[in-house]
C-alpha cells in the first residue's frame, strides 16, 4: 500500500530525570510553550516546527542513544544557534564541518545528556 499524504513529525518523545526542568530548556531553545500534567510535559509546536512530549524516566538511561534530533537551521547561524543552545544549558560536544559538502552540522546534549545536532546546508548553485 502507498500513501500519497505527506508524512510530518507530530511529536519527539523522550524520558527525563527531570521533565519539567527539561521541557524549559527545549521550550526555550525551540520557541514553544509547555503544558504539564501529572509529571508528563507535552512542548506545543511552534510554526512549522514539532512538538515533543517529555515523560518522567521509567530506569536508568541506556549506555548508547538510539536516536537523536537533528535539527536544521538557515546557512551561516549554526554557530550563533549553538552559543545560544549553550548559553540555555546544552553542552557542545563536537563539530563536523567537512564529512560531506551538503551539510555541516554540531553535536550538542541537552541538560540531561540527550545528544542533538544543529546542521546547515549551504545554498544551492
Amino acid at each position: 500500500m502507498t500513501t500519497t499524504a505527506a508524512i510530518t513529525l507530530g511529536a519527539f518523545n523522550m524520558e527525563a530525570e527531570h521533565p519539567t526542568v527539561l521541557a524549559a530548556f527545549w521550550a526555550e531553545f525551540l520557541g514553544s510553550t509547555p503544558n504539564g500534567a501529572g509529571g508528563n510535559v507535552y512542548l506545543e509546536p511552534g510554526p512549522g516546527g514539532f512538538g515533543m512530549f517529555i515523560t518522567p524516566a521509567s530506569g536508568p538511561r541506556p549506555d548508547r542513544q538510539g536516536a537523536h534530533l537533528d535539527l536544521t537551521v538557515a546557512w551561516g547561524t549554526r554557530t550563533a544557534e549553538v552559543a545560544r543552545a549553550v548559553a540555555l544549558g546544552a553542552t557542545h560536544r563536537w563539530d563536523v564541518l567537512d564529512e560531506v559538502p551538503w551539510v555541516q552540522w554540531s553535536t550538542l546534549a541537552d541538560p540531561e545528556g540527550n545528544l542533538f545536532c544543529i546542521a546547515e546546508h549551504p545554498p544551492k548553485a
